[in-house]
């Protein structure tokens, strides 16, 4: 969506970003807005943290708006239908192809399950500790390690 549409900028700054925050090991708080590329901070406290960020955010939307870039939304305000156009090599779509088959599927079913497959193993096997916080939700949600 570009910030030169119908949106003005108190549109994007009223919009809700998740922020991770994450603990370092030598102290402190590392903090980022994951849907605003570039858009990070860091505190001493968590506190410190989320006011840094917030000017952070605040600046990005700002600069972004002002320079006619396109502006995210926030990912929990996206739209998603299911589908995308993915190029691959011709021989990697003819061993998917064949693969399928052997399995006695279509193309689309077996991409569906080698990615949730993938995505399954890759949560498995954990995430660095992590402290998500959308504005005015509390900061309770922990990602084990």
């Amino acid at each position: 969506m570009k910030s030169t549409g119908k949106n003005n900028l108190a549109y994007y700054l009223q919009l809700k970003y998740p922020v991770h925050i994450v603990e370092c090991e030598e102290g402190g708080y590392f903090v980022k807005v994951p849907d605003l590329p570039g858009c990070l901070s860091q505190g001493e406290t968590i506190d410190e943290a989320l006011k840094n960020i917030q000017e952070a955010k605040e600046l990005w939307l700002e600069s972004a708006f002002e320079d006619g870039a396109e502006i995210p939304l926030p990912a929990d305000e996206r739209e998603y239908s299911g589908k995308f156009l993915v190029r691959l090599p011709v021989s990697l779509h003819e061993r998917l192809v064949e693969e399928a088959e052997r399995e006695g599927v279509s193309l689309n079913q077996y991409v569906t399950v080698l990615l949730a497959e993938r995505n399954a193993f890759r949560v498995s096997r954990g995430q660095p500790k992590m402290v998500e916080h959308v504005a005015d939700k509390p900061r309770a949600k922990y990602r084990a390690g």
